[in-house]
């Protein structure tokens, strides 16, 4: 069986002496070995030693039980055996070998039509478990690979966009946006992606092109709404009106971009890279709002402040 019959799972996900609904399978040197057999348990030392070599590309399962292990991990959301800390843990570690896989998949509309349900699991959580969602944000801080920015970009303006009050249609469009803002980075050279340090004057042109490329992608799925467009097409303008593509000032930004420009510098920010270390997040806002103060809505990023407090409190 080829290797894209497969998605990566957290073995995080799985709680001890609980029979799994589908089959887990290990890598080892390339080869997929049936570790696993759905409707059997690991106990909780065997995860706990799994877990500790668990590189993120070591556990799969087949891409046909894809909704089996979705169905997990909503019963799991769902169950009393488990605290609100304990189920924030297992949907963002879900969420993230999901995002893996839409992120791998060629086909970007299928991916965009998967994203969905993802989003309305995090709307869900936030609104039944409101103070695990801080917890949930002090997780992100992993190496920064294009998924996880994504999710937790995705994340942080879920909690941005509750804060200013947005209603449940608003916060699922939000979310969907935010979570493919740099889908345009598809069509930018791997090397300009991967570059350590600054990118010449070439390069940084050709990495600016990702708002056009994202819009362009964006229009072939008729599904897919002006303002998830504009959280793509707008995320990098500023709003003093010296950003790009457009240029454009203020107001005439959306605010799905508006959003989207403070989270998605915020987690550059506060993420470890191999180019810089990762600033504490009071540091990043402070920063952002001293420092890069014309790029980003004053209003929006005040609220940021109240996201952080969830965050503090969680930790």
């Amino acid at each position: 069986m080829q290797q894209e019959a497969y998605f990566r799972i957290r073995l995080s996900t799985i709680r001890p002496s609980k029979a799994t609904s589908f089959d887990i399978y290990l890598n080892i040197n390339g080869q997929m070995v049936h570790y696993l057999k759905a409707g059997d348990k690991l106990s909780e030392l065997k995860i706990e030693t799994l877990h500790n070599r668990d590189t993120g590309n070591s556990f799969f399962v087949l891409t046909e039980q894809k909704q089996a292990y979705r169905d997990w991990v909503k019963e799991e959301m769902n169950s009393d055996d488990l605290n609100p800390f304990e189920k924030s843990k297992i949907l963002r570690e879900s969420s993230v070998a999901l995002m893996e896989d839409l992120f791998e998949n060629p086909d970007v509309h299928k991916a965009l039509d998967e994203s969905r349900p993802i989003i309305k699991n995090f709307i869900d959580f936030m609104e039944q478990a409101p103070e695990a969602m801080g917890y949930m944000i002090s997780l992100s801080g992993h190496d920064f690979y294009t998924y996880n920015h994504s999710l937790d970009v995705s994340i942080y303006s879920l909690g941005l966009g509750s804060v200013l009050s947005y209603g449940r249609a608003d916060l699922e469009e939000l979310g969907v946006g935010s979570l493919f803002h740099d889908i345009g980075k598809r069509n930018v050279a791997l090397d300009i992606l991967c570059k350590k340090g600054g990118l010449d004057d070439h390069e940084w042109e050709q990495m600016k092109r990702h708002p056009q490329y994202g819009l362009m992608i964006l229009n072939e799925n008729p599904k897919i709404s002006d303002a998830i467009k504009a959280a793509c097409f707008e995320h990098h303008e500023s709003f003093s009106g010296n950003g790009y593509p457009q240029g454009i000032v203020g107001q005439e930004i959306h605010p799905f971009a508006r959003i989207v420009a403070i989270t998605d510098t915020y987690d550059a920010l506060t993420t470890q890279r191999s180019y810089n270390l990762p600033m504490k997040p009071i540091d990043a806002v402070t920063m952002m709002r001293d420092k890069l103060a014309g790029r980003y809505d004053p209003d929006f990023l005040k609220a940021m402040y109240s996201v952080l407090f969830k965050l503090k409190a969680a930790a």
